[in-house]
C-alpha cells in the first residue's frame, strides 16, 4: 500500500498489512524471518523532509510509511512495528488540529504499544514536541519525534540513522516522556529548537543538556529520572487566539489596535534581558496596559536564544510590573511558551493561568 502524494495518506498498518478477503492480518516483519519477541511501537507518520520526493514545484511528502520502513531493515532488531498516517504535510503547514489529532491517536491505542515514533517535518516539529508534552503529560511509555534534512530516498540523507536512532531509544526499557531524536541526540520536547536550516545537527536543546546521546543504536544517558506511574494525563483541546510579537526598533503602538481585538494571550519576544521601548509618550506602555485590563495574558520573553529573559535586570523591565500581570518566560524557549498558552487557555483562569504557567513540566522553565 503506497501513501498519495498530498495531505492524507490515510490510515493503515505497515506490520499488519490486511489480507485481501480475509480480514486477517499479515506481519510485514516476521515474514522477513524477524523476532517476533520485540517492543510493540506504534508509527505515526505525518510527512515531512524524511518522507519527500521532488516534484515540479519543490520537495513534497510522498513517501508512504511502509516504504519508509524499508530503507531501515534493521528497525525489526529492536521493533515489531505497526503504522499510521493520519495526514502527509510539509510540517510549515501543520496545525494545532494536527497535534490534537497526533495525541488523539496516542491516546486511543497508548494500551497496545510499549512506545510511539512520531515522523515529522523539522520546520515546525519542535512545536509539535512541546505541544505533546502538554497534551500528554507523565507518560511512561516514549513518544519520540523525527525526521530528517534530506528525504530517506536520497543515498547521503540522515533520515535513516535519524528513525533507526528513534526507534532504538523508543524500545530501550528507561525512555519514557516526548522526545526528540535527531542526529544522535536526545533531546526533552520542551527544550528542543531547531537551529539550522542545512545541517545535519539541525536541533539544539535550549538551557538544558541533551537527556541522552544514541551510540551503535543504544542510548547512552546524561540524565536518567524515574518514571512516572499509572496513566499519563491527556488533554483535548488547545486555545487559538495566541500571538508572537516580535520587537523591532521603532515598533508602533497602534499594533495594539489589532491585537485587542484577536488575541487572548501574547508573547512578546523583546530585546536582551527584558523591557518595553518608550520611545517618548509612554504608548507603547499605555495600550499594553489596556491589553491587560482586558483580563488577557502578557508573557515576556526574548529574542536571544539563550539564558532566557530577567524583566527585573532593567528599569526597562521593571517598570512593566506596575502595568499589570505580566509574566515572563525565563528560560523557556519559545514553542514551549506558546505551546503551553495554547494548552492553558481553555480551562484556566487568570489567576489559576500564572500559577500553572510557572510550574514546571518536563522541566520546560527553570
Amino acid at each position: 500500500m503506497h501513501a498519495a502524494a498530498g495531505n492524507s495518506c490515510g490510515r493503515f498498518h505497515v506490520s499488519a498489512v490486511r489480507a485481501e478477503g480475509r480480514g486477517k492480518s499479515l506481519d510485514f516483519f516476521a515474514e522477513k524471518g524477524y523476532n517476533r519477541g520485540m517492543k510493540n511501537i506504534l508509527l505515526i507518520a505525518t510527512g515531512g523532509t524524511i518522507a519527500s520526493k521532488p516534484t515540479g514545484n519543490g520537495l513534497a511528502p510522498a513517501i508512504s510509511p511502509e516504504e519508509l520502513l524499508s530503507y531501515v531493515p534493521e528497525i525489526a532488531e529492536s521493533a515489531r512495528v505497526e503504522a499510521v498516517c493520519p495526514f502527509n504535510l510539509d510540517s510549515t503547514n501543520v496545525s494545532p488540529a494536527h497535534w490534537l489529532e497526533i495525541a488523539g491517536i496516542i491516546e486511543a491505542r497508548y494500551a497496545e504499544f510499549d512506545g510511539f515514533v512520531v515522523t515529522h517535518g523539522t520546520d515546525t516539529m519542535a512545536y509539535t514536541a512541546a505541544a505533546l508534552s502538554y497534551l500528554i503529560r507523565n507518560s511512561a511509555k516514549p513518544i519520540v519525534l523525527t525526521g530528517s534534512q534530506k528525504s530517506v530516498y536520497l543515498r547521503d540523507t540522515d533520515a535513516r540513522k535519524n528513525l533507526a536512532d528513534a526507534f532504538a531509544f523508543c524500545a530501550d526499557g528507561d525512555a519514557f516522556g516526548v522526545r526528540v531524536v535527531f542526529d544522535g541526540n536526545v533531546i526533552l520536547g520542551t527544550r528542543a529548537k531547531k537551529t539550522r536550516t542545512r545541517s545535519y545537527n539541525a536541533f539544539t536543546s535550549i538551557d538544558y543538556p541533551d537527556i541522552a546521546v544514541m551510540r551503535d543504536g543504544r542510548p547512552f544517558y546524561f540524565i536518567k529520572d524515574s518514571k512516572p506511574s499509572g496513566m499519563p494525563a491527556f488533554s483535548h483541546a488547545l486555545g487559538s487566539g495566541v500571538f508572537v510579537l516580535k520587537l523591532i526598533p521603532g515598533v508602533r503602538a497602534d499594533i495594539f489596535d489589532y491585537l485587542d481585538e484577536k488575541c487572548d494571550a501574547l508573547v512578546i519576544e523583546s530585546f536582551g534581558a527584558g523591557g518595553l521601548p518608550d520611545y517618548g509618550g509612554a504608548e507603547l506602555a499605555g495600550r499594553l496596559e489596556r491589553f491587560l485590563s482586558r483580563g488577557k495574558t502578557v508573557v515576556f520573553t526574548t529574542q536571544v536564544e539563550r539564558e532566557g529573559s530577567s524583566l527585573e535586570k532593567y528599569e526597562v523591565g521593571q517598570k512593566l510590573k506596575g502595568l499589570g500581570r505580566v509574566l515572563e518566560a525565563r528560560s523557556m524557549t519559545l514553542e514551549a511558551t506558546v505551546c503551553k498558552l495554547m494548552w492553558l487557555l481553555p480551562f484556566a483562569a487568570p489567576d489559576e493561568l500564572e500559577r500553572l504557567f510557572y510550574t514546571p513540566i518536563e522541566n520546560d522553565i527553570l
